[in-house]
């Protein structure tokens, strides 16, 4: 099936607008238990310092250091979310930058921070225990560039190992499907089957293939193994 593109700059500025509103919905001593000892307050320092970091690299520039905390965390993140978004906007889709592959087309980030900011947005509001409402097909494009992007890179860069065998991945509420570890040409010892939200989330270490929603069939301890992996950075 053919899947109509997303844009992700317009899904991006939606993001940040929805992050931006959750932060004074959570109290900022909030853990975020699936990033280590970070709190709600960490958790936004790092999302706007990611944003001005890309900013920057799809300029294809040195990064200027941002002043030291304390921040006020709207405000803060307000005007790294924004640099980002004037920057994308600004360049246009055919400029050149840096980007996590070398040099290339600076609209990479567009889709490279979209996903970041969906996945941080997770944890701000799972963390405050509000609900979050995420179109499917931008969750299937996250699990997307985990396959394609994120973990080719993680080997290439010797930070994990080949997995030993390929892992399918079946987004059961789009119709899409994935190879995780493309460079292997034999079958799948396993298939794991789950809304796309989930299968993001599980490739991104905050959901668990042992959870309800997710169907495994064949070898799961090739599953945990891989998903033991730093898969993304």
């Amino acid at each position: 099936m053919v899947t109509s593109p997303l844009d992700h700059l317009d899904e991006l500025v939606g993001a940040q607008a929805e992050f931006l509103a959750a932060i004074g919905e959570v109290d900022p001593t909030t853990p975020v238990p699936w990033c280590g000892s970070w709190h709600v307050r960490e958790l936004v320092v790092h999302l706007a310092g990611v944003h001005h970091w890309a900013a920057a690299q799809a300029r294809g520039t040195a990064e200027a250091p941002l002043e030291q905390g304390p921040f006020t965390l709207e405000e803060l993140y307000r005007e790294c979310a924004g640099e980002l978004r004037d920057t994308l906007v600004g360049l246009g889709p055919d400029a050149v930058g840096s980007t996590l592959l070398g040099p290339g087309p600076a609209s990479f980030w567009r889709r490279r921070q979209l996903h970041e900011t969906v996945v941080h947005l997770w944890d701000l509001r799972t963390a405050g225990g509000l609900a979050l409402d995420v179109r499917p097909e931008v969750w299937a494009d996250t699990v997307d560039e985990v396959v394609t992007v994120m973990q080719p890179r993680q080997v290439r860069l010797h930070r994990m190992p080949r997995l030993p065998s390929p892992i399918e991945l079946v987004a059961s509420d789009v119709d899409r499907g994935w190879r995780l570890d493309t460079a292997h040409d034999g079958p799948a010892v396993v298939q794991v089957r789950a809304p796309a939200s989930v299968l993001a989330l599980i490739l991104w270490g905050r959901r668990s293939p042992d959870d309800v929603e997710v169907e495994v069939s064949g070898d799961g301890a090739t599953l945990h193994a891989a998903l033991a992996e730093p898969l993304t950075p």
